[in-house]
């Protein structure tokens, strides 16, 4: 199978088995795609009810996309319009703070761990998942840039800002060394415990236990210090892209696992930017590659192809117009995969 032949969609409810299969092999610290029938399930109806109606997203409800490659689902992508609806969204926010001995002639900056809801109404993007045994195939990146093409094609659902938070590090034996420093004191949980009340019950239990103060870093031990914004090393090819797309960080970590938060401006984001749109104007085999999308909301459909674009109209290759099944006279999205790569 070539990534080629792979169309992503939104996600439907016949696709539940598929979809919690390729969660049970994503192991811990997949919140927003949880290993349990029941909590997947209400997530796919959410999903395909977000699609079709504007409270739905404004209260928080995720569209998922799926890749769809030689008849299975091989990976998932989801967007949340509006993040800090359902309930707030912690994170912890290193900041520094200075202090001066006028009498001891010293200084000595700190930095501190401030537990913050700073992100409320911003999009997110997450649960982005790859079989791993179709990983190598940059079935990852046709599935992450695939919710850019969403939002830019719907542009007017989503705000001013977009975020991504990333699976933080884990030791060799499969450990967080910042969980094990802060949240197991505060919690009295096991991590895999704590990420599953988090992605099926939500956040409350983060306000109701966590920490009330700023936490100084310094005391923390070296690993976890070491592990504050570091992405698990499943997540680093997805950390280089998020950065190659326009995102900052900011400073912003996870309370769970001290994974990285990163921030973009909706339009500044390099596939957002990229993007032209063209009418359909026929069969063209040969072209620049491209992402191609066509259609909206439940609808929307978005492959890999061949693309030849000149005042306003496009031609795709055969196979690409087959996929999204095009007519004529369709309006496309289209990023040439040079404005990306």
């Amino acid at each position: 199978m070539e990534e080629d032949s792979a169309i992503i969609r939104p996600v439907r409810h016949s696709d539940l088995d598929a979809v919690l299969e390729l969660t049970r092999r994503g192991g811990t610290g997949l919140t927003n795609l949880p290993p349990d029938r029941d909590a997947l399930e209400r997530r796919i109806v959410s999903a395909e009810r977000a699609i079709l109606d504007e409270k739905s997203r404004s209260d928080g409800a995720a569209i998922m996309l799926v890749a769809e490659l030689g008849g299975r689902i091989a990976a998932t992508g989801m967007i949340f319009a509006s993040v800090g609806a359902e309930w707030p969204f912690y994170s912890y926010r290193i900041t520094r703070q200075a202090a001066v001995s006028r009498v001891l002639e010293r200084s000595k900056g700190q930095r501190l761990l401030n537990l913050v809801n700073d992100f409320d109404g911003e999009t997110e993007v997450g649960g982005l998942f790859v079989d791993p045994a179709l990983r190598g195939m940059a079935l990852g990146q046709l599935m992450a840039r695939s919710r850019y093409l969403f939002m830019a094609a719907h542009r007017s659902w989503f705000g001013e800002r977009v975020i991504a938070e990333l699976r933080g590090y884990q030791d060799e034996s499969g450990r967080s060394p910042v969980w094990e420093a802060l949240g197991r004191h505060f919690y009295d949980m096991e991590f895999d415990e704590a990420d599953r009340t988090g992605a099926i019950h939500g956040n409350q239990f983060i306000a109701d236990l966590g920490p009330r103060y700023p936490i100084y870093i310094s005391m923390l031990p070296t690993s976890a210090q070491q592990a504050l914004g570091r992405p698990h090393v499943d997540g680093r090819p997805a950390h280089a892209m998020l950065l190659a797309e326009g995102f900052r960080d900011e400073g912003y970590v996870d309370i769970f696992d001290g994974g990285p938060t990163l921030v973009a401006s909706i339009d500044a984001v390099r596939t957002v930017a990229g993007a032209q749109v063209a009418r359909f104007a026929g069969h063209r085999d040969q072209g620049a590659q491209a992402l191609v999308a066509a259609g909206s909301a439940s609808e929307f459909r978005l492959v890999r192809g061949r693309v030849h674009a000149a005042e306003g109209e496009a031609q795709v290759d055969t196979r690409c117009a087959r996929m999204l099944g095009l007519s004529g006279g369709e309006m496309l999205r289209i990023v040439p995969l040079e404005n990306i790569l």
